[in-house]
């Protein structure tokens, strides 16, 4: 088809994704507009610092240290936010927004912390909003949900959806490794930010996670109503006693909905999951999300999450399906606005109704009588133990105690550790991770 009309694009962040997006969109440029029947340029790049040194080549006149000024230059049909943070990133969104443009963006925490006033502005506007990379990196994820399993109820939803961790948790369990010298590692390969804890106490699965359950019930929850841990506190010792129950240990983003009930629960933290299941079996930076439909049963997705190559193809293929709408009038499918569900009836769960199965791990005094009074406690908090293994600890005199649990609930469990916390022979603050029997 020979193209007949330009459509510009601005990119407002030219940082390892922008960068990604550059390389990547001259090489498919000439098939995209085949199939597209629009010429596409690469107008504009908004930069923080025009003289450093990048991995693409740019001509010096495309540059600006203004990205407002690409989202609202008018010759520039798709912003792509690609600068990361929030505040800037809002309100150069709403600047594109306002003035009827389609926003690309791959910025789950703008979207966590503002979607329903980006929706909103997009809507008023006549403009946009793709962000397909914000979750999950190059696993169409979003498009999964909410155009090919249209059809469905989303009674669970849940995954690995930080590569970081996952490679965090993969390498301490194949080297016996500590946390510390996996993380510096990490670092060192590039897998993990210098600052980490965005990634490795959970909050970055907890923005992605916010983002689909908005996709699947219509619901925004925000990451202070979750349960949100981190994997800072697991031990190589935790890798060997999961084996010992026939489990591994992943960080997974857990969402359910009680369509009896109405209600709804959204979480994240170590899980404990029998090793046969596909999902414990996913290793190193990899993604993978399991989906149950009420009508299509249980999907699985797997692949990079992270990193310049896959969200550089999310972001892509969002610019793809931006031209498509314009050009074509097609896509409104793709529209994130138009398409969660309208009742956005759910309630959240309260953690009486939030039941599972639990592993402690309490470093204690190597006393006689300590299990008893551990048991006492978690019978009071109507916990019933399921097993019980010990080892000796590096510190003398003390040593390690893992219970699991059978079925209770949250508030339970949470009373029990506080109890337990305060025994004197206990020594510092207990372990928890929840058993995941979710299957795939």
């Amino acid at each position: 088809m020979r193209a007949s009309r330009t459509l510009n694009i601005g990119l407002c962040g030219l940082g390892t994704v922008g960068q990604g997006v550059w390389k990547h969109f001259g090489r498919l440029r000439a098939d995209l507009e085949s199939r597209l029947g629009a010429r596409i340029s690469l107008h504009r790049a908004a930069v923080r610092d025009l003289g450093k040194a990048r991995a693409v080549r740019i001509a010096r006149s495309k540059l600006t240290t203004d990205a407002l000024a690409v989202a609202t230059d008018p010759d520039i049909q798709i912003v792509c936010e690609l600068m990361g943070g929030v505040e800037t990133a809002r309100r150069v969104t709403l600047a594109a927004l306002t003035r009827g443009k389609i926003v690309v963006s791959a910025n789950k925490a703008l979207i966590c912390a503002h979607g329903a006033e980006i929706f909103a502005a997009a809507r008023r506007g006549g403009g946009h909003f793709l962000f397909e990379a914000s979750v999950a990196g190059g696993i169409p994820l979003i498009k999964a949900v909410r155009e090919g399993l249209v059809a469905n109820r989303f009674p669970r939803i849940y995954g690995i959806l930080n590569g970081t961790c996952n490679y965090i948790l993969t390498k301490m369990e194949e080297l016996d490794a500590p946390y510390a010298s996996v993380l510096a590692e990490a670092k060192r390969l590039g897998y993990a930010e210098a600052e980490e804890a965005l990634d490795v106490e959970g909050w970055d699965t907890a923005h992605k996670a916010s983002i689909l359950a908005w996709l699947a019930h219509g619901v925004w929850v925000r990451p202070e109503q979750m349960i949100v841990e981190g994997i800072e506190r697991i031990t190589p010792a935790d890798f060997v006693n999961a084996e010992a129950l026939g489990y591994g240990i992943k960080l997974l983003a857990i969402i359910t909905r009680d369509f009896d009930t109405d209600q709804i629960c959204v979480r994240v933290h170590p899980t404990l999951l029998p090793r046969d299941s596909v999902i414990a079996r996913v290793s190193g930076v990899y993604n993978a999300i399991s989906v149950t439909g009420d009508v299509v049963g249980t999907t699985l997705y797997i692949g990079r999450g992270a990193g310049q190559d896959a969200t550089a193809s999310a972001v892509i293929s969002d610019i793809a399906d931006a031209v498509a709408l314009l050009v074509h009038g097609k896509g409104a499918q793709f529209m994130g606005e138009e398409t969660a569900p309208a009742d956005g009836r759910a309630r959240l769960m309260p953690p009486e109704r939030i039941r599972g199965r639990y592993y402690v791990r309490l470093t204690v005094a190597d006393l006689p009588g300590v299990l008893a009074r551990v048991a006492t406690i978690m019978a009071r908090n109507r916990m019933s133990i399921a097993s019980v293994i010990q080892h000796p600890c590096d510190r003398e005199g003390t040593a390690s105690l893992v219970l699991t649990t059978h079925e209770s609930d949250e508030r339970s469990m949470r009373s029990a550790l506080r109890a337990l916390a305060r025994l004197s022979s206990v020594r510092g603050e207990p372990l928890l991770l929840r058993i995941g029997d979710l299957g795939d």
